[in-house]
This record gives structure tokens, sequence and C-alpha cells, in this order.
């Protein structure tokens, strides 16, 4: 017998991966469109089709089609930039939907120094956080980062500089100047629309409930022909207007009565709204517990129940509002009931000190952080607006009691409020005379123009 001789073993060349991949999406696309059993155009079957693929020299393929599949980007490699630079002098980049960190550093080409940037153990909160408009602000050598001013508002930017081969960051503030300006009207139809029309933006109409609201119901106690006038700060960056500021002084003539508030900053650093006589406008007990509502029924003892048909005392006053509407705190207390309870539904009691506590009766929920022994502050929400209980629509029941006894809630006499010492009032109308003099003229051009 011959000896017998082995075969060498044949070598396949080795195919290159975007050949391959061409290969298998021409596969696949001779199966979507080639109906079963039959050849592609010319005869050729599908295997011939695909080892015609592989047999195709690589220079016949785009050199871009596959740059992503066979090109891993090192970490230390930086490509080249796609946003001009020019070294030395600061390159603004204006962040873009869609944006990130690392896409803006490719487009400079300095990406090798994202890892120096993004040290861990460092909080790098505000890099994460860039969004769409917001300007970053780069110094480069080349391509190395010296520094980076990520701006936050107009006057406030946070600047990460070179520290060897890390980066410090501290927070640069540019000064503002501050003016005082005037703002007033007269209400037709709606203090927003009233407010708008004298140039107030949002905030500053809302600072302006804030500042009354002890005193003023504005869910319903607004009337036709109230006014009000704000003397406000405004923050001023190189001459142009950046913000608004607080409310220096405020009038709110509502239904012949005029309320006027100082701010005012004593000795130990509390700022807070007073009367002309160094009263706080705060008061220890919010007048409604609903922010938008109507009252449909009011304090009486002799009210006929309307769904039980008899006289009952109504021991509070119902706030008709929309299911879900939010419920406030009238004033601090701890919650000493919370849970469902007869005709009441679910509810919630407050105890205000050893003398006063409310209740508020047929919530359709709870608020978080109300169960009983929790205490709550003045004007936090405590539930929500709902019609549980012996109820014919989604309402508030508000109940107010003095030493246990139910006390009409538009009508009892409320605790006094704090007054400052004698001994800062002298500061006090130091400090308030200029904006209480500037408020007292624009009062009396107001009154002059209503006598034309």
């Amino acid at each position: 017998m011959g000896t017998s001789q082995k075969r060498p073993a044949r070598s396949f060349p080795l195919i290159p991966l975007a050949t391959v991949l061409v290969a298998g999406l021409l596969v696949a696309a001779a199966i979507l469109i080639t109906p079963p059993g039959q050849s592609t155009p010319g005869g050729t079957n599908l295997a011939n089709a695909a080892m015609q693929v592989t047999d195709l020299p690589l220079k016949q393929l785009s050199p871009q089609a596959f740059a992503d599949v066979e090109r891993d980007l090192d970490a230390t490699e930086t490509p080249e930039p796609t946003t001009p630079v020019h070294a030395g002098k600061p390159t603004t980049v204006v962040v873009k939907r869609g944006d990130s960190l690392s896409a803006i550093f490719m487009r400079l080409g300095i990406y090798s120094n994202l890892a120096q940037l993004l040290k861990p153990g460092e909080d790098h909160r505000a890099l994460e956080r860039i969004y769409p408009g917001q300007k970053l602000v780069f110094t480069l050598s080349g391509t190395r980062l010296d520094r980076l001013e990520l701006v936050q508002t107009p006057y406030r930017s946070l600047v990460y500089s070179r520290n060897n081969d890390s980066f410090v960051a501290e927070t640069l503030h540019r000064q503002l100047d501050t003016i005082l300006q005037y703002a007033g009207g007269h209400i037709d139809s709606s203090l927003y629309l009233a407010g708008h029309r004298a140039g107030m933006s949002d905030t500053l109409i809302q600072d302006l409930v804030h500042i009354f609201r002890w005193d003023i119901d504005f869910a319903l106690d607004l009337r036709v022909g109230d006014s009000f006038s704000i003397l406000y700060e405004k923050h001023l960056l190189d001459g142009e207007e950046v913000e608004d500021g607080e409310i220096a002084a405020a009038e709110f003539v509502n239904k012949g009565i005029t309320y006027r508030a100082y701010r005012y900053t004593d000795e130990s650093g509390r700022t807070d709204y007073y009367t002309l006589e160094g009263k706080s406008l705060h008061r220890t007990f919010l007048r409604t517990p609903v922010k938008i509502a109507r009252i449909s029924s009011y304090f009486n003892p002799r009210r006929r129940h309307p769904i039980l048909n008899v006289i009952r005392a109504h021991r509070g006053v119902d706030y008709a509002a929309p299911t879900g509407t939010p419920i406030q705190a009238t004033g601090a207390g701890r919650v000493i009931y919370r849970g469902t309870k007869g005709q009441y539904g679910k509810m919630i009691v407050l105890r205000h000190g050893n003398i006063y506590s409310t209740l508020y009766a047929h919530m359709s929920r709870y608020a978080r952080g109300t169960g009983v022994g929790r205490t709550v502050k003045q004007g936090q929400t405590i539930g929500y607006v709902g019609s549980t209980g012996l109820s014919t629509g989604p309402h508030l029941h508000y109940e107010f009691r003095v030493n246990g006894v139910h006390r009409n809630p538009l009508k009892v006499k409320l605790p006094q409020t704090k007054s400052l010492p004698k001994a800062e009032m002298d500061r006090f109308l130091a400090t308030i005379h200029a904006p209480a003099r500037q408020l007292d003229a624009y009062a009396l051009n107001r009154l002059a123009l209503q006598a034309l």
C-alpha cells in the first residue's frame, strides 16, 4: 500500500469586517425582495450573491461607510476640532439641543482634557446639567484646556482653572447696580391682567399677594376699582436690566381701605414687612385655607342642611373648589387627628398652641408628612379638596375653634401681630422714609389723574 500524503490545510483569506457587513446587508435585501423559490435576476441564487460580494475589493467601498465600526476611539486620542478655536483667546460655545459635555469637547478637539476636568470625588453637577442656550467659554493652549467658564446667569459664572493635571473651581459674581422702580394700576377684571398691564412679572404679582394675604382674601375680596402701587428693586448689569428684586414698599386699596407695607431687616437680620407703625403684617393665621375658591356656605348657627333638610348649625365656612385643589394650613401647628369621621369624611385637625385649633373636612386625600403628631408650617399643603362624607359636591369645610368653641373664621379676632421694639423704631423710620415719600407722591399723582 502506498503511503498516504496529507493534503495541506486550505487557508482562507481574512475578509475585512466592513465587507462582511455589506454582504450581510445585501443578502438581507435579497431575501426581502426575492419571492420564495426563485432566483435573483440573471439566475444567481442567494449563496452566489453572497460569495460575489465577498470577492469585491475593499477599495470599491465608501471609505466613510463603516468608520465607526472599524475604529475605536481611544480615551487619550484627540480628534481634529470641528469648531474653530483660537489659542489663548476665549472661545464661546452655545449648548445645542442634544449636546453633552463630551460632544462639545470632541468638536473642539480637546476630548483628552475631559478626564482631568471630571475628576472623581468632586462635585460636577453643574457640568452634568448643561442646557440648550447656555454659554460655555473655553480658553485653550493648543489642545490643552486652561480655563472653562460655565455661565449660569448674566452676573454669575462657575469657573474651572487649570492647576497642573487637575482643575480648581470657583464662583465669580459680577457687581449689579440696583434702582427702585415703580409699578401700579387699578383692577377692572383681574389682578393678574392689571399687573401685566403695569409691566409686572408673575413673580412680582405673587409677591404682592403674599405681602397682603393676611389682610386681604385675594380669592374673594377683590373689587373692580381696587388699586395697587409698588416700589421694587430692579437689578442692572452694565446699564441693562437683568432681573427684578424684592418689593421695598407696597400699597393696596381694597374696598376703600388702604393697606401699606414696608420691607425692613431688623438688627438681628430678620426681614419682614411692617406697617408705618412698625407692626408686622405676618399674622399667626391666614384668613383662608384655599387660594382659589368661592364661599358656598357661610358660618350659620341655624342653617338648613342641604341634604338632611333639617335645621342644623353650620359651624364653619365651606369653600367650593375643584377636586384636588391644595388645602393649606392656616397656621403653624401639630396634627392631632387625621382620618375618616362620619359626615366630615376625610379630615385633619390641627392644634395651634393651647388656645386655637382648626379643622379641614371632606378631603379627597391627605398630603405627605401629615400623620398624627407631625408639625406643619403656615401655608403648607396638608390635603386636597374632595367630596368625602356627607357632601353635595367638592368643597372644603373649614372650622376655627378658640378654647374648643366654634368661631366664625371670617370674623374671629385673630391674635395680635408682633411689633418692632421701641429701641428699633428710629432705625426703621429712617430706612423706610424715602420709599414712603415716593409712594405718597405716586398716590397723589394717581388721584390727580382720576380727577381729570
